[in-house]
């Protein structure tokens, strides 16, 4: 099982807005947003469902990033461990 270096903190990351250039946000997992109990369910299996289909073969974690100045939501996937 391959494991993200930002959801388990082993690493951080800095992604800029493409609009504004300025620092953006982690939110967390794509999928932590889907529902009350999806931060609780198993991750492969909403990597299955999650609505972007290479991400679980690709060992990809799905972020979600937000910038608090111009107020932009950016996707970033983030290369997993094995």
């Amino acid at each position: 099982m391959a494991m993200c270096p930002i959801c388990n903190n082993f690493q951080t990351i800095n992604v800029r807005c493409p609009e504004c250039g300025r620092a953006v946000q982690n939110q967390g997992r794509v999928s932590d947003f889907f529902d009350d109990y999806s931060p609780y369910m198993e991750v492969d299996e909403l990597k299955l469902e999650d609505g972007y289909p290479d991400n679980f073969a690709e060992s990809q974690c799905p972020h979600v990033f937000y910038c608090d100045a111009c107020h932009q939501e950016v996707l970033f996937f983030i290369g997993e461990w094995e």
